[in-house]
């Protein structure tokens, strides 16, 4: 007998039972990593921000000047703002340093949509710890499941990105609306109607990647913002197309000229959660270069030094050259320290002179280190170029082989299958622990960040309450960031 729903209705029907049965227990704990490492992005974020007309400062900005009831709380700040508006100013934080969380093999970051938008509708709703988590695990699902559907293992890559598409802000936007309208309480056709207006709200093009502009650090914060707004429209009675995803005219059709997977969007759908294959970065750059960073590491562990490298070759896979290794004038010499975060030559350089944290950190992508003279130096020496290798593992692990001749005519290598944090070599719970103290650091106390790390812990109780965690990350900073080193114990 043939299935009546829709793939939209399907999805609905899927995130409801979220909210109404308790989530597998690996499930849970993930989801409470996921909203800490997020956080922990956001406190960075903004201890990072270079106000003006930085995009954080200006969003930030924007949103105050809209005004409106307050709702929801803004991380790293006593501010509180409308759902949409916190969501907006939390989802640019997360996304902004380039440190948030990667699905494999579709290539997107859900958390940094998710997460911002599950928080502002929570503590509009007035909802507890087990609905929050819940929703949150629903719209990371939710999104991951879009994200699979547009990987085709023929083409070795997402339809997304081969067009220029920001899977992440497209298909978060349906994430965020999906969490946001689990807690405002809307039963499955409702939830799908959500989803439905979200769809039309969907956007982001990743050419910034490529050639400098700052809009995309604020894609999830607009799909956080989309996705509470289409929740709070589908409250009102809005309505969406039910068949939004498969139609003529709709999702797919739209964005991937109909070539999509519809088994990898429904196929064990709350039997096999893509939510776990989301893996965490270890290194605050696109996640394209961290298997180039690995190799690095690994040779100077072994004794390499920057001095010694005549030329090096960086082999990475073929489909993310033109992101960090395109055009090659723009690698070699960053305009910025955002923009080295999408640089194979930068970062590769940096990690030969050695960083901070988990192996590279914040301060390793400063505009003073972009511009160093001796890293562009040392820049210039490294090529990019496709391995096949890499390519034929891509995406479903990030892989890279570095390949350095020295001055004394030694010729060294060093490949990697999975970078550090993916599927083959994940992080630890200490690890993404570690990482979040760093990333808190730099805005809190150690005293703060500790009581921050406890709130945290009782999330995972059974009658935890997320509400101590809101009031520590919504809170006027007590030091300059500046004050707080790069590395703290773990």
């Amino acid at each position: 007998m043939t299935d009546a729903r829709t793939q939209v209705q399907t999805l609905a029907e899927f995130a409801v039972a979220c909210r109404e049965r308790p989530l597998p227990d690996d499930v849970a704990d993930d989801v409470v990593h996921r909203i800490l490492d997020t956080v922990g992005n956001c406190l960075a974020g903004r201890a990072e921000s270079a106000g003006g007309n930085a995009p954080d400062a200006a969003v930030l900005r924007m949103v105050t000047g809209w005004g409106g009831t307050p709702e929801a709380g803004v991380i790293g700040s006593g501010e509180r703002l409308p759902a949409p508006s916190a969501a907006l100013a939390n989802g640019t934080f997360a996304h902004l340093l380039d440190f948030d969380d990667t699905h494999l093999p579709s290539v997107l970051h859900p958390s940094a949509n998710v997460v911002p938008a599950a928080l502002a509708a929570a503590e509009a709703a007035g909802a507890g710890t087990r609905e929050l988590l819940a929703a949150t695990a629903a719209g990371i699902e939710v999104a991951n499941r879009l994200g699979m559907a547009s990987y085709l293992p023929d083409l070795g890559n997402s339809v997304f990105f081969e067009k220029g598409l920001h899977a992440t802000s497209i298909c978060g936007t349906l994430g965020a609306a999906t969490a946001a309208g689990l807690l405002h309480g809307l039963d499955a056709p409702a939830l799908a109607s959500a989803l439905g207006i979200a769809a039309s709200m969907g956007a982001g093009l990743i050419e910034a990647n490529r050639t400098g502009g700052s809009v995309k650090r604020i894609h999830c914060g607009w799909a956080a913002h989309s996705g509470v707004t289409a929740a709070a429209l589908a409250a009102a009675g809005v309505t969406g197309p039910p068949t939004v995803l498969e139609g003529r005219f709709g999702f797919f059709n739209a964005y991937l000229d109909g070539a999509y997977d519809a088994d990898a969007l429904l196929y064990g759908l709350g039997d096999r959660w893509e939510l776990l294959r989301t893996v965490y970065k270890p290194y605050p750059s696109n996640h394209f270069t961290h298997p180039g960073i690995d190799c690095a590491l690994a040779l100077r562990a072994a004794g390499l030094t920057a001095a010694d490298v005549e030329h090096a070759e960086l082999g990475v896979a073929a489909p993310v050259l033109r992101t960090i290794g395109e055009p090659r004038a723009h690698k070699v010499r960053p305009e910025s320290g955002y923009h080295a975060k999408f640089s194979g030559p930068y970062t590769v350089a940096r990690a030969l002179l050695g960083g901070g944290g988990l192996g590279l950190h914040l301060d390793d992508f400063t505009d003073d280190k972009a511009a160093d003279p001796r890293l562009r130096a040392l820049a210039e020496r490294i090529d990019v170029v496709a391995d096949e290798r890499a390519t034929r593992l891509f995406p479903t692990a990030f892989a890279a082989v570095l390949r350095v001749t020295t001055h004394s005519g030694a010729a060294l290598e060093h490949r990697v299958d999975s970078s550090r944090g993916g599927p083959g070599s994940p992080l630890s719970r200490a690890d993404v622990l570690h990482k979040f103290r760093l990333n808190a650091a730099r805005m809190l106390s150690a005293e703060h960040t500790g009581r921050l790390v406890d709130a945290f812990a009782g999330m995972a109780e059974p009658n935890g309450d997320f509400a101590d965690v809101m009031k520590l990350v919504c809170t006027t900073p007590e030091t300059s960031p500046r004050d707080h080193p790069t590395a703290v114990p773990s």
